[in-house]
């Protein structure tokens, strides 16, 4: 099972990890912020999707795969989330940070607690053959379907900055494209 925390609103990546989440075979339970967020990664495929602006969200978490917790989370904001997926996430489970805006405090106890791994991940860290692989991932995922971008906002070229403050803000719901 893999709980993907898309806090920053259901934006291109978070979409894009329902999607290989699926083909992969995974229970996929998403959390968005937005009526527009959890309809988009429903119909990506999540089996669950959780708004995060509701209190205790993570609560029933367990219960929404009989019992199961999350194996994996794919974590976007980790300063917010981190020490409420260490709650949540199966015994010997991986945390996967690809996303933060800022500092944040844990309690280690929880990971030591279920040996969960907690892995940052940044792609300007990749190797070469690393990001061979994973192009090579994205091109045959877009050949075959399985990965289908959402174009959330277009936006002109000229109009540059005005993207950058919008990938920036909450409320993306996909992608946003620059146009010449």
């Amino acid at each position: 099972m893999c709980l993907i925390e898309d806090s920053p609103e259901s934006g291109g990546v978070g979409l894009a990890v329902v999607q290989i989440a699926r083909a992969h075979g995974l229970h996929v339970i998403g959390t968005a912020g937005t009526d527009a967020g959890l309809q988009a990664i429903r119909s990506e495929g999540a089996h669950v999707a959780l708004n995060h602006h509701t209190p205790g969200y993570l609560d029933a978490l367990p219960g929404e795969a009989a019992g199961h917790a999350p194996d994996v989370v794919i974590e976007m904001l980790a300063n917010v989330n981190l020490d409420r997926d260490l709650d949540v996430i199966a015994p010997r489970g991986r945390i996967i940070i690809i996303g933060n805006r800022g500092r944040g405090e844990i309690d280690a106890r929880k990971a030591m607690g279920k040996d969960a791994t907690i892995r940052g991940l940044m792609v300007f860290n990749a190797s070469r053959e690393e990001l061979h692989e994973a192009y090579a991932g994205i091109g045959a995922g877009l050949e075959t379907g399985v990965l289908r971008p959402r174009i959330g906002r277009r936006i002109p070229l000229a109009d540059a900055a005005q993207a950058h403050d919008a990938v920036m803000s909450p409320g993306a719901l996909g992608k946003i494209v620059l146009i010449p």
